[in-house]
């Protein structure tokens, strides 16, 4: 299971509508999380490095558009708190 990461344009993020995204946010902390449903996410503040069970560890930054797939169970290290707007399913 892959997380993908980009940096959307403007434009990509007008038409997926994510400022009308509802928005989380977490403090500095680290926490085993697993995925019912694919989410995707925009990161606004902070930093996050997510550990896939038996994978290797990815670092994401303010301004990352990021999708984790449906099913992955994965350890998340908030080294920044983080605020991002998401969206589960699709």
């Amino acid at each position: 299971m892959e997380i993908k990461i980009e940096k959307p344009t403007d434009k990509q993020i007008e038409s997926l509508g994510i400022k009308s995204w509802p928005i989380w946010t977490k403090e500095i902390s680290g926490f085993p999380w697993t995925y019912d449903d694919k989410e995707t996410c925009l990161i606004l503040e902070g930093q996050v490095f997510v550990t896939p069970d038996g994978g290797e560890a990815v670092e994401i930054n303010v301004g990352d558009l990021v999708q984790f797939p449906a099913g992955m169970s994965c350890v998340w290290k908030i080294t920044k708190d983080i605020r991002k707007h998401y969206r589960f399913g699709e």
